[in-house]
C-alpha cells in the first residue's frame, strides 16, 4: 500500500472511531437526559462558515467538569465535494450564569490543516446556544437548541 492511501485509511479509522464514541455517548445523555436546568446535555442545530457560506448539521454534548467550567463536545457534519465527512472534536469553556443567561468562551486547536486555533464566545439559555468561532483563516457561528425527545 502506499504511503499516501495508508494514511488516508488511518484518518479515515480515527474519524470513524472518534464518531463512534460520540455516538455511544449522545445515546447515554439521552437515558439520562437534563430536566432543563443548565446547560449540560444534548443539543443540536447548524454551523455556518461566514467565509466560505458552507454550512450543516452539528450536534454538541456539554458536560460540568468544575465549577464555571463545562467540556463541549462537538460533532459536525461536512460536505468535501461529493464525499460527506463527520468531524468531531472537544474543548474546555469557561462558562457564567447570570439568571440563566449563560455567557461562555473557549479555544481548540484543530491542527494546521483544519485551520489552528479556534477562538469560542456565545450565550444562551437553557434552551438555546449561539457560538461564534474564529480562527486564523475561518470564522462563523453555531445555532443550537435542545433536542426534540424521542420515544
Amino acid at each position: 500500500m502506499n504511503p499516501r492511501a495508508l494514511i488516508f485509511s488511518l484518518g479515515l479509522a480515527l474519524l470513524g472511531a472518534g464518531c463512534s464514541t460520540f455516538d455511544r455517548d449522545w445515546k447515554a445523555a439521552n437515558n439520562t437526559a437534563s430536566t432543563g436546568s443548565g446547560i449540560e446535555g444534548q443539543w443540536v442545530g447548524r454551523w455556518h462558515s461566514d467565509t466560505n457560506q458552507h454550512n450543516d448539521v452539528l450536534r454538541c454534548l456539554i458536560t460540568r467538569k468544575e465549577e464555571g467550567v463545562y467540556h463541549t463536545r462537538f460533532h459536525a457534519k461536512y460536505k468535501l465535494g461529493f464525499l460527506p465527512i463527520s468531524f468531531g472534536y472537544g474543548l474546555d469553556m469557561t462558562v457564567t450564569d447570570a439568571n440563566g443567561q449563560y455567557q461562555f468562551q473557549g479555544q481548540a486547536d484543530l491542527g494546521k490543516l483544519a485551520g489552528g486555533v479556534y477562538h469560542y464566545t456565545g450565550s444562551g439559555t437553557t434552551n438555546q446556544l449561539q457560538f461564534n468561532y474564529r480562527s486564523p483563516k475561518d470564522h462563523g457561528t453555531f445555532n443550537l437548541q435542545r433536542p426534540k425527545e424521542t420515544k
